[in-house]
């Protein structure tokens, strides 16, 4: 990502819009362009809005966890801003406790447990890598749910 919180602020200010007071963030979804393209899509289209991270990772890249009320800023593949979503619940959760309800809000696949189980298993197992890290069952996750606040697709 090339640009800065802050640039990407005055970007969008020249554009209208004004964001609320609050912490906020730049970021994407996925690991791979058509993972990203397909999870923006889900997002703008409003079958997506949860989203998780694991703790270790945060840890790892010296962040603070997210927080009710924290926004972000999200960026396509491209590094082009495509929404900005605020969040409007975190939990902290071993894997093998997030619920169905949970899967099916990040509305990915079926919207099953299983499907999310297998999906995120192997999206884990490639951050556990980048970080040093073993994959578990119990390792924490950050469970977030959110708001779309502004869409510039």
């Amino acid at each position: 990502m090339d640009k800065n919180v802050d640039e990407l602020i005055a970007e969008l200010a020249e554009r209208g819009v004004q964001l609320p007071k609050g912490t906020v963030r730049i970021g994407g979804f996925g690991d791979s362009e058509a993972l990203s393209e397909s999870l923006v899509a889900l997002i703008l289209t409003g079958v997506k809005r949860g989203t998780c991270t694991l703790v270790w990772s945060w840890d790892f890249d010296g962040e603070t966890l997210p927080d009710v009320g924290d926004m972000e800023i999200v960026l396509d593949w491209h590094d082009r801003p495509m929404f900005v979503r605020r969040t409007t619940e975190v939990e902290v959760v071993p894997f093998d406790a997030v619920t169905a309800d949970f899967a099916a809000c990040e509305g990915e696949g079926d919207r099953s447990l299983s499907h999310w189980q297998t999906e995120h298993w192997r999206f884990f197992t490639d951050e556990c890598q980048r970080i040093g890290r073993t994959v578990d069952k119990s390792m924490p996750l950050v469970c977030e749910r959110f708001e779309v606040l502004h869409t510039f697709a």
